[in-house]
C-alpha cells in the first residue's frame, strides 16, 4: 500500500479524491488546520502550513505520491501584500522543495486547460508556472488539466448558477461565444485517481473533459434548462470583460478575488488539445445535464447535512488567523548573485528605517 501526500485534502475536490483513494492507499491529509478533523481507516491529517517549507519538509517524510491541489485565489492571512501568482509560485517552489529532500517519487498536480496563446490571463499563466516549478526538480510530475468543472462547491459552477438563478435576463458580451469543455467533478475525481496509478518517467501533461465541447451562451441556455429557468437573452459585444467581471461578481455574491481571475480567462477558448489526449482518461462518460443535476442532488445533500450539524451541535470558533503575508517579485540583475540581492535588500531596508 502506497503512502501518499494529499494537500487541499480539506477542500472540494480534495476531499472527493480522499474517499476515492483511502481504500487502496495510505493518505496522509494534508490541512493548516486540523482541529476538527478526525482520522479514519487509513487516513491520517496532519497540520503544516505551506508557507513555512520546514514543515512542509517533515510532513512529506516517507511519502511515496504528493497530490498538490493548492490555489491561492482567496487570501489566507488577516494582512495579504502579496497577489495570488506570487503566492502560488512560492508554495509550488516550497512543496518541490521539500518532495525533493524526502525522495518523493512521483507528483500530481490539478491544473487548468491552458490554450495555445502566448498572452495568457494571470490564472492561467499561474497555472502553467506551477506546472513547470514543481516539474523542475527531478521528479516526474503529471498534471491533469481540466476547464470548468461541474460541482456543488466547485470554483466556477457555483458562479455560473447563481447567475442563471438570479438574473431575469442576461445581456452576452463577445466572450460568450468562445469555446468551453466542462467536465463533472466525477469524472476529474477519476482522471485524478488515474494519474496516482501511473509511473511516469519524465513530466506529463494531460487534458480532460466532458463528451462536449460548446461556447459559453449553449453552457447558459443549457444550465438554465435544467434549472427550470427562463432567461432571455441578448447579444451586446461591446462590453468589455472588466465590465463583465463586475457584475457578475455583483449578481454571484463570490469574492472579486475569485472571480476576476476565472473571468479573465474567459478571452481564450477553454478546450482540450489534441497532443494532451490519453485514451480511456481525457474523455468523461458523464453528459453535461447530468452533471449538472449531480451537483444539484449534491447540493441538497450537503444542505441536509448542514441542518442536522447545525440543530445538534454548536457552532465551533472559528480560527483567527493573524498572520501577514507580503511576497514581492523582481527580476535580478545581470551579474547578481542571491546574496548581493540580499545584502542590496539589508541595506535598503537599514536606509529608510
Amino acid at each position: 500500500m502506497s503512502k501518499i501526500l494529499l494537500t487541499g485534502a480539506s477542500g472540494y475536490i480534495g476531499g472527493h479524491l480522499k474517499d476515492k483513494l483511502k481504500d487502496q492507499h495510505e493518505i496522509i491529509a494534508f490541512s493548516r488546520n486540523t482541529s476538527n478533523k478526525q482520522n479514519e481507516e487509513n487516513v491520517t491529517w496532519k497540520s503544516a502550513d505551506l508557507f513555512d517549507l520546514d514543515e512542509i519538509t517533515e510532513v512529506m517524510e516517507g511519502i511515496d505520491t504528493a497530490i498538490y491541489l493548492v490555489h491561492s485565489m482567496m487570501p489566507s492571512a488577516k494582512l495579504t501584500q502579496a497577489n495570488f501568482e506570487d503566492m502560488d509560485a512560492l508554495l509550488a517552489d516550497n512543496f518541490a522543495r521539500a518532495a525533493k529532500k524526502q525522495g518523493v517519487k512521483h507528483i500530481v498536480f490539478m491544473s487548468g486547460l491552458i490554450p495555445d496563446d502566448n498572452h495568457l490571463s494571470a490564472h492561467l499563466r499561474s497555472r502553467l508556472e506551477c506546472e513547470k516549478i514543481l516539474g523542475d526538480y527531478g521528479i516526474p510530475v503529471s498534471t491533469l488539466r481540466a476547464g470548468l468543472i461541474i460541482g456543488a462547491k466547485g470554483s466556477s459552477y457555483p458562479i455560473l448558477k447563481r447567475l442563471v438563478e438570479r438574473l431575469p435576463a442576461m445581456v452576452l458580451p463577445s466572450w460568450a461565444y468562445n469555446k468551453i469543455a466542462p467536465v463533472a467533478i466525477e469524472d476529474v475525481i477519476d482522471g485524478l485517481a488515474a494519474l496516482v496509478e501511473r509511473s511516469p518517467s519524465e513530466n506529463e501533461s494531460i487534458d480532460i473533459s466532458g463528451p462536449e465541447t460548446m461556447n459559453y451562451k449553449e453552457l447558459i441556455q443549457r444550465t438554465a434548462k435544467v434549472l427550470d429557468k427562463p432567461l432571455p437573452m441578448l447579444d451586446l459585444p461591446i462590453i468589455p470583460i472588466i465590465v463583465s467581471r463586475y457584475w457578475v461578481q455583483l449578481i454571484s455574491s463570490v469574492p472579486k478575488e475569485m472571480v476576476y481571475p476565472l473571468m479573465n480567462s474567459l478571452i481564450h477558448d477553454m478546450v482540450p488539445h489534441d497532443k494532451r489526449i490519453v485514451p480511456k482518461l481525457s474523455l468523461g462518460n458523464i453528459t453535461f445535464e447530468d452533471s449538472v443535476k449531480r451537483a444539484l442532488d449534491e447540493e441538497k445533500e450537503e444542505k441536509k447535512k448542514k441542518a442536522k450539524q447545525s440543530s445538534s451541535h454548536s457552532k465551533s470558533k472559528k480560527e483567527e488567523i493573524r498572520d501577514v503575508r507580503a511576497i514581492t517579485r523582481f527580476e535580478i540583475p545581470d551579474g547578481y548573485s542571491i546574496k548581493d540581492v540580499t545584502t542590496e535588500y539589508a541595506r535598503f531596508i537599514n536606509n529608510i528605517t
